[in-house]
Parts: C-alpha cells; sequence; structure tokens
C-alpha cells in the first residue's frame, strides 16, 4: 500500500509541474557557505508582508518533501557533498535556484582553496536570483517566473 501511495504522489507531482504552475511547493533551503545576507531577505519573503506562501510555495525542513532545492552562498568545500546529499534526497521532478550573487559564482570572496566551485557545476540549476542580497520582491518574483512554461534558463551575467 505504501509503495502505490509514494508512486501515486510521484505521478501528481509530475503532472503539476509538466501542465504550468502548481497550486503549491515546497522549497528546501540549503546555506552553502554564505555570509547570512541572503538568508534574511529570505525569511522577509515568508513575512506577512510579503508572504510567499500565498503563491503556494513554502519552505520545508526535509529534502524529501522538497521540490525545489534553494541554495544560498559559494559552494564550500565542507558543504559540496552535503548539497549533493540534499539534492538527491529529493523526489523527481525536482528544480535547484540559485539564490544571490555567490550562488550564481559572481564576485565571491573567500580562499579560493575552500570552495568547490559555482553552483552551476555541481547542479543544474533552473532558476537564478541575482542581487547581493536580493529584495524579497526579487526573490519571490524570480522563483515566480521560473516556475511558468518554458522559462528561460540563461545563465544569469554578474555585474
Amino acid at each position: 500500500m505504501y509503495v502505490l501511495l509514494r508512486q501515486l504522489a510521484t505521478i501528481r507531482r509530475e503532472a503539476s509541474l509538466a501542465r504550468g504552475r502548481p497550486r503549491s511547493l515546497a522549497i528546501r533551503h540549503v546555506d552553502a557557505g554564505s555570509c547570512n545576507g541572503c538568508e534574511h531577505e529570505l525569511g522577509a519573503v515568508t513575512n506577512p508582508f510579503h508572504d510567499l506562501q500565498r503563491h503556494g510555495l513554502d519552505v520545508v525542513a526535509s529534502p524529501r518533501h522538497a521540490d525545489i532545492l534553494l541554495v544560498t552562498g559559494p559552494v564550500t568545500t565542507r558543504m559540496a557533498e552535503r548539497l549533493l546529499t540534499a539534492y538527491r534526497a529529493m523526489p523527481e521532478p525536482r528544480l535547484v535556484a540559485a539564490l544571490g550573487d555567490c550562488a550564481l559564482g559572481c564576485n565571491v570572496l573567500g580562499d579560493p582553496a575552500e570552495l568547490a566551485g559555482p553552483l552551476e557545476d555541481m547542479l543544474p540549476v533552473d532558476i537564478r536570483i541575482p542581487g547581493c542580497p536580493p529584495t524579497p520582491d526579487a526573490i519571490a518574483e524570480h522563483i515566480l517566473a521560473g516556475l511558468k512554461p518554458g522559462a528561460s534558463r540563461a545563465r544569469a551575467r554578474c555585474s
């Protein structure tokens, strides 16, 4: 019975993503080594003023419940394997969002020996949210735009 329910949930999720913007999606946030600027703005997106939940998007604690993996900060060598573990734990279909210039590989400060490289070299990035840090409105706008059918997957440019 458990296997059948799990298969049914997978079919529903795939059908929902294929038809366009689904009614609700769960976001799993992973801080891969940031300065916490993007985390503050991400927290503001979920407050009553910006209210990301009204769009059917919510932040969840487990990658097993997530549809979108939202990554902040440059990927450090110490977080690279944990990030890949979270990605592998997510059910298919899954999306990856890079939040902030650091996750996009732009203007990253720090010891290059401690960085694993740009997120795009590790995972297929579907949604790019530029800024240092991006505003709550920009975060919501880019996530919602990235969910639309035929959304552009072009690389974001560093400013």
